[in-house]
């Protein structure tokens, strides 16, 4: 090969190879300038949600929460977020795998006032249940086994804090009432030998 041959071949390397920057270039032009108009994406909030089917009148364990990331607009009000202590909190009802979790989930302080206790009580009667809402006052009653045995008043205008699921009227449901120790006592009592009742009370608060 001559020098001219070789130089000539030279030539069309270097053109052929900055036809190959100058289309890589113009790529990466098109690529960046698409990148920069394109919109930023939307931003995230974390907020808590249950990791399992939690049932109410208990506190959630830290297994049973999660963090999951929402629009800004799907943020429920009051939405719980990421380091809110909730294991000493109790919930006033059933919760879904997978729902973010607020304030109103939960009772409020005021619920159980100081010297109280919530306390959990189980009834046979699973319909009565859904006649309640959380707020409503009970009388609470203890009904023998016959007939002939009276019911007992054991508490009056009791305070109902929690309605807990799953409510089967097989196996009945639990409320939880915000009462003082003793009668929570008296309850406890009452529950090992008797049937616990309700009625509707009037809010004397």
């Amino acid at each position: 090969m001559n020098i001219s041959s070789l130089f000539r071949d030279l030539l069309r390397a270097a053109r052929w190879h900055r036809r190959l920057l100058a289309g890589a270039t113009a790529a990466a032009a098109v690529y960046f300038g698409l990148l920069a108009l394109s919109p930023a994406p939307p931003p995230r909030v974390k907020v808590l949600a249950a990791a399992r089917d939690l049932t109410g009148g208990a506190a959630p364990a830290r297994a049973d929460l999660r963090t999951v990331e929402l629009p800004p607009g799907a943020v429920p009000a009051g939405a719980l977020r990421p380091g809110s202590e909730l294991t000493t909190r109790v919930l006033t009802g059933p919760v879904r795998a997978g729902e973010p979790l607020t304030d109103a989930r939960f009772l409020a302080p005021p619920a159980v006032p100081s010297g109280s206790v919530a306390y959990p009580f189980h009834i046979d009667d699973a319909d009565i249940t859904t006649l309640l809402r959380v707020g409503d006052h009970l009388n609470l009653y203890a009904a023998g086994s016959t007939n002939a045995d009276a019911a007992r008043l054991l508490a009056a205008s009791v305070p109902v804090v929690a309605l807990p699921a799953p409510r089967s009227s097989t196996s009945g449901a639990l409320i939880v009432v915000a009462t003082a120790p003793d009668v929570a006592t008296r309850l406890a009592q009452a529950s090992t030998n008797s049937r616990i009742t309700v009625a509707l009370a009037p809010d004397t608060g």
